[in-house]
């Protein structure tokens, strides 16, 4: 998968935004006001860190030797994902799982008031 079709691809869930709070190489999207999905515009091959549920973590780091835990993130429940070699449909999962996860952690008035927007 290419960089823009990641980025759209998290922009078109709803609630979504997109920042660059930590440098210019690190594009920052985020559902209400906690952070799913970071992409790192100057790695190559091409890298995103996700959010996942911890048990699912290690099965996938098992399992695929470009999924690892995340740098400089809690890597119980952040990974890397180094997208070359992986199959679109695995990415897409682990974005729409991280959005999940993340979105089901806001407040219920900012769940409401982002499903309702």
């Amino acid at each position: 998968m290419e960089i823009e079709e990641i980025r759209e691809y998290g922009l078109n869930k709803k609630g979504v935004t997109e920042s660059f709070p930590f440098d210019n190489e690190t594009l920052v999207m985020k559902v209400g006001t906690k952070i799913f999905m970071m992409i790192s515009l100057e790695s190559n091959p091409l890298s995103v860190n996700v959010k996942t549920d911890p048990e699912w973590s290690q099965e996938l780091r098992e399992q695929y030797p470009q999924i690892t835990g995340a740098y400089h993130m809690n890597k119980t429940h952040w990974n890397s994902v180094m997208t070359e070699g992986l199959k679109k449909e695995l990415i897409l999962t682990l974005i729409d799982h991280s959005y999940d996860l993340v979105f089901l952690s806001l407040t219920k008035k900012i769940r409401e008031e982002i499903t309702n927007s």
